[in-house]
């Protein structure tokens, strides 16, 4: 299978498990237990983790390939393992200090974490003492480390940063220091546990935090590959790979079901087969765009080349579409199956519920498109790419 090629081998013989667990991760509403903790163990939260840190700081086609396969397997699984290495990219611009502790000197520990500014940091002697909550918490239950997104405040008002909008710092907590609220209680995407998180009065130590969009303290070139365009990107894989499952449901259910009414079975109806060919020229070419723009902008980064605002729009834009045309793709083959698609036993109205809420996902957002139509214009879009 396609999806397959690129993987890392380390997920290989979790896929199936993945798929017999569905259903349990999906009740829970969350990702956690033996599974969880193999796979941790086998490094795939730290795909973008340094090598001097632990971690197997892999080519960005092997994380997008990687979590397309996670997601077909169980959206939520795909998300979280989303979460937790586009999060561990944050190794990479942590102080040393702070990156050997938390990822070198403990193996199993897993970062996640939510960059909306949403947290208030004021100087407190070299640290910060930070109150904040945060909506969509994926994957806390599994972390060591949680970050969230952090205005400065200084003299009672917010610290201004680049584009003349407030300086966002992403803090670090220890887990035993976060509150999860028990709040996941959604339409789809059940099982990434994105619950609220929140700080108290939490003082963090001097240089636990890093600046979003600052420059990374390692030179590779996978930290000069743009970070909010590897989460946009994470967040796309996911959606492909769910869009791929729903495409595998329909094959399999198309072959054996027999329309009510009809004599021949879903099958041979040229509309089904029309169906099943759009959706699936519309996810392999959402991927192939992915995989062309990554592979050019990722060999200009190893060049040596600047990565400028029209690269990480077309980063952008190639993530953005990745998702839309899933979501078309997998409306499509839900559509086509007919009733039996609506039954709770069926994985496709689970992808039906998990592609439409990777849209609400800030980076691949519809309103990107209009950032990205500003930088091809020529006109400021005013914010970080």
């Amino acid at each position: 299978m396609y999806r397959l090629q690129n993987t890392h081998p380390a997920l290989l013989p979790f896929i199936d498990r993945i798929k017999a667990h569905s259903q349990t991760i999906e009740e829970a509403r969350q990702f956690s237990g033996p599974l969880a903790t193999e796979m941790i163990d086998a490094g795939l939260f730290r795909l973008l983790v340094p090598k001097k840190f632990g971690g197997l700081e892999v080519h960005p086609s092997i994380l997008i390939d990687t979590l397309i396969a996670a997601g077909a397997a169980d959206g939520a699984v795909g998300w979280n393992l989303m979460i937790g290495n586009t999060t561990g990219l944050l190794s990479a611009s942590l102080p040393t200090e702070w990156s050997e502790r938390m990822y070198l000197a403990d193996p199993a520990a897993v970062t996640v974490g939510v960059t909306a500014p949403l947290g208030k940091a004021v100087r407190e002697g070299n640290g910060l003492r930070v109150n904040g909550r945060w909506p969509f918490g994926s994957g806390s239950q599994l972390a060591t480390w949680i970050c969230g997104g952090c205005q400065v405040i200084e003299d009672g008002v917010p610290k201004p940063g680049p584009h003349g909008a407030p300086e966002t710092l992403l803090v670090f907590f220890h887990r035993d220091d976060v509150i999860i609220h028990d709040n996941w209680r959604v339409s789809g995407l059940r099982g990434t546990g994105s619950n609220d998180i929140e700080v108290k009065n939490i003082l963090v130590p001097e240089g636990r935090w890093v600046v979003l969009g600052g420059r990374p303290r390692i030179d590779a070139p996978l930290y000069r590959f743009p970070t909010l365009g590897l989460l946009a990107l994470g967040v796309a894989s996911v959606a492909v790979g769910i869009a791929e499952r729903a495409i595998d449901e329909f094959i399999t259910l198309a072959g054996g079901k027999v329309p009510t009414g009809s004599v021949r079975p879903l099958a041979n109806r040229a509309r089904a087969q029309q169906d099943l060919a759009e959706a699936e020229a519309a996810v392999a070419a959402a991927s192939a765009f992915i995989h062309q723009t990554v592979s050019k902008i990722y060999d200009h980064a190893a060049a040596g080349g600047k990565v400028g605002m029209d690269e990480k729009a077309r980063l952008r834009l190639a993530a953005t579409h990745a998702t839309w045309s899933s979501v078309g793709a997998v409306d499509k083959v839900y559509h086509a199956s007919g009733g039996s698609a609506i039954y709770e036993k069926n994985a496709m109205q689970r992808c039906l519920r998990d592609v439409h809420v990777t849209t609400q996902h800030l980076m691949v957002g519809q309103p990107t498109l209009e950032v990205v139509g500003k930088v091809m214009l020529g006109i400021d879009p005013k914010t970080l790419l």
